[in-house]
């Protein structure tokens, strides 16, 4: 219990941060109206923020899942922090206008609600199986800018076999899954 409490505390701990310094602001998100969108048509500096701001977020949420599996995850009762990765994504997704999603790329998913949702997703998935080191399309929602961008998440340590064994028989480097950004551009 006091491991499950840990892993909660340096999840909102990294949130409260990221809020903090005013990666997130208030909730909305309606995906079926996004249409595409060229960089042309966005400011460059903006749309470079926005890449440098994906970076950031997609190298706290990897080093936090390494470091409370490490730190915390013991055996197959313990908390997943892949499961504490998702309920963040879900807060985060729901209180601010930054979209965030962990989905699988592995064809057998620990939870059947993280797989790939629509076109960009499935796309981004190929994409990365194929060996990009990443995927992204700038798009409007109601008139506004957002980069979307997917990140590969692949096996880096050997505690992740304990809750998926079908991982075992992943090719190095290849991904297991993937994070999905949608984040405005500004």
């Amino acid at each position: 219990m006091k491991r499950n409490r840990a892993i909660a505390w340096v999840l909102v701990c990294g949130a409260l941060g990221a809020y903090q310094i005013g990666i997130f602001s208030p909730a909305w998100a309606d995906e079926k109206q996004e249409t595409a969108s060229t960089p042309k048509q966005v400011d460059e500096d903006a749309l470079e923020r926005t890449r440098a701001t994906i970076k950031l977020l997609d190298n706290i949420f990897k080093q936090t899942v390494v470091m409370v599996t490490e730190k915390y995850v013991h055996d197959e009762d313990d908390f997943a922090a892949g499961s504490a990765a998702v309920l963040l994504f879900k807060n985060i997704s729901d209180s601010s206008d930054h979209q965030v999603r962990l989905i699988d790329a592995s064809g057998d998913p620990y939870d059947s609600e993280n797989v790939a949702k629509d076109r960009f997703e499935k796309e981004g998935i190929a994409k990365l199986k194929a060996g990009a080191k990443g995927y992204e399309k700038v798009v409007v929602r109601e008139d506004q800018p957002f980069l979307r961008a997917l990140t590969p998440v692949p096996v880096v340590m050997q505690k992740c076999v304990m809750c998926h064994p079908h991982y075992a028989d992943v090719k190095e480097g290849q991904p297991i899954g993937a994070i999905s950004y949608t984040v405005p551009i500004r």
